[in-house]
């Protein structure tokens, strides 16, 4: 099992520097996290750690390269349930980014339908939600198979959460060798769903993980919310059960790159421990 972080971990930093605190960190391994269509004043300052899909990847290769990092996904959480628009992040944004994970030697692509915002997204029936998602990923799924991509689809929406939603996606997507999923601990168990459910149905459909655990204080908002940003606390100390869930994963044969959706630079040095300690990697 591969241990990677995501590059959000320090606020109002630059990519770089994220870069440089994952390496600090002890971890060798990382994904691309936020990005954005063409210019952004705020990357350009350097306070903000997201990217441009238009960025030469040359330049993305040569950060990595320079702070000792392996690149193992591109992030592209997208809102398919709002109807398309140039200021939502969508098909346009998807495809981008399976492009560039091509040009810079990533395998992985990762999106989902995302939390509506509009009034139209939340009065979608499920068959309506559905057929929105087949739509936006149509063309999204045809380069990724065309250029040896995965995308991989992760519990971050009202029908991703669950493994009855997700597997309506991915029966409806087919693409079997190139449609795959990206287990999130956390939002799969915050959206009413259950990981080692997950686990158990898709098996090796299951390319890639984030892991987080969510304090009892999330409790209430069970399935009711879809999806967070990150975890605040360490790896075994919430309400998920995150060892089970890397045994498990362990057993159906998974060995892939998996990335620490941790915030905070202790809890992340502790997650980094424990589940290298479950994962039978050593300390």
């Amino acid at each position: 099992m591969i241990i990677g972080c995501f590059a959000l971990i320090r606020p109002f930093s630059s990519l770089r520097q994220q870069f440089e605190l994952i390496r600090e960190l002890g971890i060798d391994y990382a994904d691309l996290t936020d990005s954005h269509d063409g210019a952004s004043l705020g990357s350009e300052a350097g306070f903000v750690a997201a990217y441009s899909l238009d960025s030469h990847p040359l330049t993305i290769q040569t950060m990595a390269r320079e702070t000792g990092l392996t690149l193992t996904s591109v992030c592209a959480h997208a809102n398919l349930l709002d109807p398309a628009s140039p200021d939502r992040y969508g098909t346009a944004q998807i495809i981008k980014a399976i492009k560039l994970a091509h040009f810079l030697g990533i395998k992985q692509v990762i999106t989902t339908e995302g939390d509506p915002k509009t009034e139209f997204g939340h009065r979608l029936s499920d068959a309506e939600r559905l057929f929105t998602i087949k739509e936006k990923l149509h063309e999204p799924v045809r380069w990724a198979a065309h250029l040896g991509v995965d995308l991989l689809l992760e519990p971050h929406g009202m029908l991703t959460d669950t493994v009855r939603g997700m597997e309506a996606i991915l029966n409806a997507l087919g693409h079997e060798e190139t449609v795959g999923v990206n287990l999130d601990t956390g939002n799969s168990w915050l959206g009413g769903g259950d990981p080692l459910e997950f686990v158990k149905v898709f098996g090796k459909r299951i390319k890639h993980v984030h892991w987080k655990d969510m304090s009892a204080d999330w409790v209430g908002k069970r399935g009711q919310m879809f999806g967070c940003g990150m975890g605040t606390i360490p790896l075994g100390d919430g309400v998920v059960g995150i060892e089970p869930v890397a045994r498990a994963l362990l057993d159906a044969g998974f060995h892939g790159p998996t990335t620490l959706e941790v915030a905070g630079e202790e809890a992340m040095k502790k997650s980094a421990n424990r589940l290298r300690q479950w994962s039978g990697c050593g300390v």
